[in-house]
């Protein structure tokens, strides 16, 4: 079903550790807004959508933000690899230390641990792709408050790179629900029925 390349969507390559950034990016890896529940949600809403395009969007991009996970993950790891005890206490880091070590773990950037209560499956293809356009725009939205945050061009490049790709998926995700609404409105898909 999908290939895999052993190289990242976009490269990362972080010279700086930088902890306290590090726990503010997590918040992409398994905040509620973040890539893991990205890909999580639109793998599992690609089973009921009507059509073949639609099932290829989701699909799609749900990988897609597989590859995402990936990156944000290489990030947090490039930032906190090799810290010293000092550069934790620094940084206000001993917290996520002391459960995960360097380990990156699917949190929120206050530390709230991952949980699927932050995806949302209908089963209703409308409900289901608007929540969608809404995630995107959520997500573009984190990324853009951590581009403000980061001051090393080694991370704000590939947040660049993960914000421009949260536009595209909002673009996907209105193309694939105007062609489902010019359906319904042609054919009937989602008549109810009694």
């Amino acid at each position: 079903m999908w290939e895999y390349e052993k190289m990242l969507q976009y490269p990362v390559k972080i010279k700086n550790t930088n902890p306290k950034l590090a726990k503010a990016i997590i918040t992409q890896y398994g905040g509620p807004d973040g890539e893991l529940s990205a890909s999580l949600r639109y793998l599992s809403q690609r089973y009921s959508m009507p059509n073949d395009i639609a099932r290829a969007t989701l699909n799609d991009i749900g990988t897609e933000e597989l590859g995402h996970f990936e990156m944000i993950g290489t990030i947090v790891h490039q930032l906190t690899r090799n810290l010293t005890p000092a550069e934790i206490k620094k940084a206000g880091f001993e917290d996520y230390y002391a459960d995960h070590r360097l380990g990156v773990y699917p949190q929120s950037a206050g530390g709230t641990p991952y949980n699927a209560f932050s995806i949302q499956v209908k089963g209703d293809p409308l409900a289901d792709l608007n929540e969608d356009l809404a995630a995107e725009q959520k997500a573009r939205a984190t990324y853009e408050n951590l581009i403000r945050i980061a001051d090393d061009p080694d991370v704000i490049e590939p947040l660049k790179f993960l914000r421009a790709r949260e536009i595209v998926h909002y673009q996907r995700f209105g193309e694939t629900l105007r062609i489902l609404q010019d359906q319904m409105a042609s054919k009937r898909i989602f008549e109810v029925k009694k």
